[in-house]
Parts: structure tokens; sequence; C-alpha cells
């Protein structure tokens, strides 16, 4: 199993739409849901590629603190079951 923390959402989607829409980022725009749902795209595509079938979760609540204690309390956001195509 794998876990990815994104540490600079709001840097890769400032980066994205620019210093007029970086005043929008937390009011309008998540970051975080942005740029995870452009992860998870990528992640797809890649798996697919390669042949992996895998489940890709979105979920909200778990955080790591330091480098050994990961909290789980999860709340899922998004599943996307990837499959491969014929």
């Amino acid at each position: 199993m794998l876990l990815i923390e994104i540490s600079n959402a709001r840097e890769v989607v400032r980066k994205r739409v620019g210093r007029l829409g970086e005043r929008l980022i937390g009011k309008i725009v998540d970051a975080d849901s942005q740029v995870e749902k452009a992860l998870i795209q990528e992640m797809e595509t890649a798996f697919q590629e390669f042949g992996i079938e895998a489940r890709i979760l979105s979920v909200q609540g778990p955080s790591l603190e330091g480098s050994t204690i990961l909290q789980l309390p999860l709340n899922v956001k998004e599943v996307r079951d990837v499959k491969l195509q014929n």
C-alpha cells in the first residue's frame, strides 16, 4: 500500500492559475482537491500503461506526525478503480 502526502498543493495550483487566481485559493479553489484529482488521473493512466489494476482512494483525515506515527481517521472523498482495457 502506498500513501502519498502532497505537501505543496497551494504552490502547484498557484503556478497553474497565476497571480490573479492566487486570491481564489482556499475560497473558491480547493488546492488539495485539485492537485489530488490531477494526480489520480496521471496515476490511472500510468497504471493502465504498466498493466496494473488498482483502487486509488482520495481520503481526508490521515495525518503524519514526524516520521514514525500515522493517524488514520478516514473520510473517503473519491475512489477510482483502475481496470485494464482490452
